[in-house]
């Protein structure tokens, strides 16, 4: 979300006050200065951070209603354009200069961690405005066209319980049709200025545009929010008839029209000015980009170079594992062959969506029975397990988790793609369930916004290479637990495990070494049994959000190194299950931090 910048004051002092409309007198502003000079470094910090927070969410509303914040339900946020983008530089340079006022040498334990964790995050937050990002606001993979269809489906973070619900998000549908006006307008300059979407890329959003245009309002995803209004008992009839009117005027005039714009201008004008190029490095300004881009989402001094080798020897490695299990099973043929039997054989996969859901709802409880071997914190919430919604499932992920609510009222949900059955063969279930379940990304999530006293922004903030790094490494403790028994499902983890070590080759590849997108999907196509749709859909993932797959191996590699440091260090006094929770118990942290963290645990742990 774009952000603008609010006046403060007392910034020489690391803290951000908002003045208010009463201005306090000469003596009062004294005072106030002199109660502010005796706050300690580390109070100041937490003050700071916490301004920094509230007033992202005044200036980030989707994000507000995200974290479970609704003040700001009714609104939608800054349209992209030279306004938006100056007061969002102008924000983080505001916080980068308060946070250097402190004195790091005074700060210890959470307090010193907060400080590190928010100077980086400004600082790499003002670099990434070096780079023209704005110009592309759409792709397959994301954008204000799908989360703004899953805000108002009503069956998502914005609320739909009361009147003023209702008249919140018709307020915010008027923002949303303001900012996809703002979208055409970016991408026009986008044309102008050769930052353009490549093709297939562009044209995979098409139909997630169509899709919203259509004749009978009641066909919406946007009517959702209707069909349970007759049900809500608080809301009175006549006011109920008044909101079912004004609703569907807003479907009619306001949401469908602000599609039509945008198709109309994808279809007609940019897809026609798309680029036959693929990588990033092919724009403007794009090798400098993509480091970027691999700094921010692995936190670690790595190169294209160097990843792009791990990869190729973790795809070795792992073929050699996988031809192990082809063994085991008295399969006659090749590895190629072996894949091409579990692509095709039905035994491997469901006939219907409710099979799928109905069979990892199963293996959810058998997962929970057995995540007390290895650790001693949990969360509090729980999570469901859902297909994706028919809208967005065509160029969806296999399967992603969405947080719970903060305040507990709504859990987390582990989906699960049925768009393409032969795309969710049975032996993933159990390696999948453990990667964006439990113990994978809902312990780590849920846990972080449940710890008490975590600064805000830390709650609610995150790296992907600690998320995905942590959820690869979740996988890895199966064995562990007792799973992975069945050495199909083992293969699942194996598949999985070669997924994320393709991504290191291919998205280097596409982005730093000119590969096109049928060299990458032929990479893939060799080196997995994933089914061909599968992998086209990854392919286009990585073109389209450069860098971020990236950070699930490298990110658990250096997980499995910081426990294998502090296993060898420790010896008997080693507890696997106070490791894990030194891992969680403070949130997402950047590689480099988190190290230090454990480097200091386990000195503490050896008195």
């Amino acid at each position: 979300m774009n952000k603008k910048i609010i006046k403060t004051s007392m910034l020489a002092l690391g803290v951000s006050i908002s003045i208010s409309a009463c201005q306090p007198t000469k003596t009062q502003q004294n005072d106030t200065s002199s109660e502010i000079v005796q706050m300690s470094e580390s109070e100041k910090l937490n003050q700071l951070v916490e301004n920094y927070f509230q007033e992202s969410l005044a200036l980030s509303p989707i994000y507000a209603t995200f974290v479970g914040v609704n003040d700001y339900n009714d609104q939608f946020g800054q349209p992209i354009g030279p306004e938006s983008l100056a007061s969002g530089l102008a924000f983080e340079e505001k916080f980068l200069t308060a946070i250097n006022a402190i004195d790091e040498s005074k700060l210890s334990g959470q307090a010193w961690l907060t400080y590190k964790i928010f100077k980086g995050d400004r600082e790499i937050g003002i670099e990434a405005y070096e780079f023209n990002r704005h110009l592309i606001p759409l792709s397959q993979m994301g954008g204000a066209h799908t989360y703004f269809a899953m805000l108002g489906s009503g069956s998502s973070a914005q609320p739909f319980n009361t009147e003023k619900d209702y008249r919140d998000f018709i307020s915010r549908a008027e923002g949303f049709a303001a900012y996809m006006d703002s979208a055409v307008k970016a991408m026009r300059e986008g044309i102008q200025k050769d930052m353009v979407l490549p093709t297939p890329i562009a044209e995979k959003v098409l139909p997630q545009l169509k899709a919203h245009l259509l004749d009978n309002l009641e066909e919406s995803v946007f009517y959702g929010p209707l069909k349970s209004l007759p049900e809500k008992q608080d809301i009175d009839d006549k006011v109920k008839q008044k909101l079912e009117e004004d609703y569907r005027s807003m479907i009619a005039e306001v949401i469908i029209p602000a599609y039509q714009r945008t198709f109309d201008f994808m279809k007609e004008e940019y897809v026609p000015a798309t680029r036959t190029t693929v990588g990033l490095s092919a724009l403007p300004n794009g090798k400098n980009w993509y480091e970027y881009q691999i700094k921010t989402n692995t936190t670690l001094p790595l190169t294209a170079e160097e990843i792009h080798q791990f990869g190729q020897d973790e795809v070795a490695r792992i073929l050699s594992e996988m031809t192990a299990v082809k063994e085991k099973v008295n399969f006659e043929g090749d590895l190629p062959a072996f894949f091409e039997f579990l692509r095709t054989d039905d035994q491997f996969y469901f006939d219907t969506e409710q099979e799928v859901i109905d069979a990892y709802t199963q293996i959810k409880d058998k997962i929970n029975a057995r995540v007390g071997q290895l650790f001693e914190v949990f969360p509090k919430s729980d999570y469901e397990v859902r297909a994706v919604e028919s809208y967005r499932a065509a160029s969806s992920a296999g399967a992603s988790y969405q947080s719970p609510a903060p305040d507990g009222s709504r859990p987390g949900i582990f989906y699960i793609n049925t768009h393409d059955l032969k795309a969710q063969p049975k032996f993933l279930m159990e390696t999948l369930s453990v990667h964006e379940a439990a113990p994978g990304h809902h312990f780590q999530i849920a846990i972080q916004q449940e710890v008490e006293g975590l600064p805000s922004f830390r709650k609610f903030g995150g790296y992907t290479v600690f998320a995905e790094g942590w959820a690869l490494y979740a996988e890895s403790l199966g064995k562990e637990m007792g799973l992975f028994t069945d050495p199909y499902m083992w293969y699942g983890r194996l598949v999985d495990e070669q997924l994320r070590a393709m991504r290191l080759v291919v998205d280097t590849g596409l982005h730093a070494f000119g590969w096109s997108r049928e060299k990458a999907i032929d990479f893939m196509l060799k080196n997995s049994s994933m089914a061909e749709s599968d992998v086209i859909a990854e392919v286009e993932r990585y073109i389209s959000i450069p860098g971020q797959a990236l950070a699930y191996k490298t990110g658990e590699r250096h997980i499995r190194m910081l426990r294998n440091k502090a296993s060898e260090a420790l010896g008997d006094k080693f507890d696997i299950k106070k490791f894990h929770t030194q891992i969680l118990i403070d949130g997402a942290l950047p590689m480099p931090i988190l190290e230090a963290k454990i480097d200091r645990w386990i000195e503490q742990q050896k008195t």
